[in-house]
């Protein structure tokens, strides 16, 4: 039997707020454990919380961007469980009446757009982090104790539900990133996942390719890379075909994904609604945003990143900008072409040299980098490296490195061809063989031997025309 994958994300998103959700402590990412704290978000009794409101125009201002309805009347919930990341025992959460909801945001592909529903975004707090010690991976499996933080605790989080309408590991990964750089541009979040300020959890299941039945699903917690996230699903969706294709039947829990080895751990079943005993939270009123504010919020958006991806890929093509548009890079590359340099060139240094070299990109000029995209198949490798190295530099110039001649000289360069596809046969028969890839793996053993001073394209013209002989 075909299967196909049915994928819904649940993604959750730090505001970079400068207090909490509902204190007045400091949000921030590295400060010394349990020094950000204070009795309201300790859960001491008979400490009250105050909303922030900075928080919730920020999640009106998302849910307007991912075309949510924004409720005019919207109502916090305490989310009963039993963990001790959040010491009162309950989350401060949005349930049945969330701020945002029935949204979709458009995912460019080759085919078209592909809407992704978004069911609703909403406002809460975060939980305290758990810091699992000794065992493998800092997952709770295996370890010997587990220690508390609770400055992440109270730090105001909005929470994106998708609809489950994603059908692949890739997809999802392209959503996510994505949804990142939306984020980010709306100045609302750095979305860092290295830091936890942007988390995702995939709710995954497969079906009869055709049907419309959703079958059980499985939820991967806690994700905090697009990679492992793909890694992770890839993984499960194997797993749950394995066990239909057995005669067996999913079963609905919880899983970990250790990226390292590639497995999948079961933690628990998967609760439901029932079980955090939802009800209305009594000491917050209900979250009723003026006309006027919710249209302000609306005038502030920008040109979301889907948009410009279009629009971008009429000049290049839709990878190209899809990179320079998730990346955050498609700035600079339109200030670059103004600047002179070609279209295709400018994208391919931008997303490849420039980003590999660790460059802060503020301080580059459009000017000189046009330059060196201008010069890249004339000059050395060795010195186009070096100055894509220095070109954040302060009062940074490229003349100096554009005078250099990379060499060019067919006959000073086929002796070298002709001894590294001497000393690769295996390849060579495997480029022969249709693995036209390995071109670049040739033309990088020439520029080995020349020490990154031969012309790139007139070795990759020499390499191919001795292959294809």
């Amino acid at each position: 039997m075909s299967w196909e994958p049915v994928i819904g994300l649940e993604v959750h998103v730090h505001l970079k707020t400068r207090t909490k959700v509902f204190c007045r402590c400091p949000v921030g990412f590295g400060a010394g454990e349990n020094t950000q704290t204070c009795p309201v978000c300790l859960g001491f009794p008979g400490a009250l919380p105050v909303i922030n409101r900075r928080a919730v125009e920020w999640t009106i201002k998302l849910g307007l961007a991912l075309g949510c309805e924004i409720a005019q009347h919207a109502v916090f919930a305490r989310k009963h469980y039993p963990y001790p990341d959040l010491p009162k025992g309950y989350q401060i959460s949005q349930y049945d009446l969330p701020s945002c909801i029935n949204g979709k945001m458009l995912l460019p592909t080759a085919e078209g757009d592909r809407v992704i529903g978004i069911v609703r975004a909403h406002l809460e707090e975060d939980a305290a982090k758990t810091i699992h010690v000794g065992g493998r991976s800092g997952r709770i499996g295996g370890a010997d104790y587990s220690l508390i933080d609770f400055n992440r605790g109270g730090t105001p989080l909005v929470e994106i539900v998708t609809a489950p309408d994603i059908r692949s590991a890739d997809e999802a990964r392209r959503f996510l990133q994505l949804l990142r750089q939306t984020v980010v541009e709306l100045g609302i979040s750095d979305a860092e996942m290295e830091k936890g300020a942007l988390r995702v959890d995939a709710n995954v299941s497969v079906r009869p390719t055709g049907s419309d039945e959703l079958r059980t699903r499985t939820e991967i917690k806690n994700m905090n890379s697009f990679n492992f996230i793909a890694r992770g699903i890839e993984a499960e969706v194997e797993r749950q075909i394995g066990v239909w294709d057995s005669g067996d039947e999913v079963r609905q829990q919880t899983y970990d994904f250790d990226a390292a080895t590639g497995t999948l751990t079961a933690r628990r079943s998967k609760e439901e609604a029932d079980d955090y005993r939802y009800f209305p939270e009594p000491d917050l009123v209900p979250v009723e945003p003026p006309a006027d504010l919710v249209e302000a919020l609306c005038a502030e958006l920008p040109e979301l990143p889907a948009e410009r991806i279009r629009r971008l890929e009429a000049a290049l093509d839709l990878d190209r900008a899809t990179v320079l548009v998730t990346g955050g890079l498609d700035r600079l590359w339109g200030e670059t072409v103004a600047a002179g340099a070609d279209r295709t060139a400018a994208a391919n240094v931008i997303a490849n040299a420039l980003v590999g070299a660790g460059v802060d990109l503020g301080a580059v000029s459009p000017a000189e980098l046009a330059k060196l995209v201008g010069a890249r198949d004339r000059i050395p490798r060795t010195a186009f490296d070096e100055a894509i190295a220095k070109l954040g530099d302060p009062g940074f110039s490229a003349e100096p490195y554009l005078t250099q001649e990379a060499v060019a000289d067919s006959a000073e360069l086929e002796p070298i061809v002709a001894r590294v596809l001497e000393a690769n046969p295996g390849q060579v028969e495997a480029f022969r063989n249709g693995k036209q890839g390995l071109l670049g793996f040739f033309v990088g053993q020439v520029m080995k031997e020349t020490d990154g001073k031969a012309n790139p394209r007139v070795v990759s013209e020499l390499v191919r025309s001795r292959l294809e002989a």
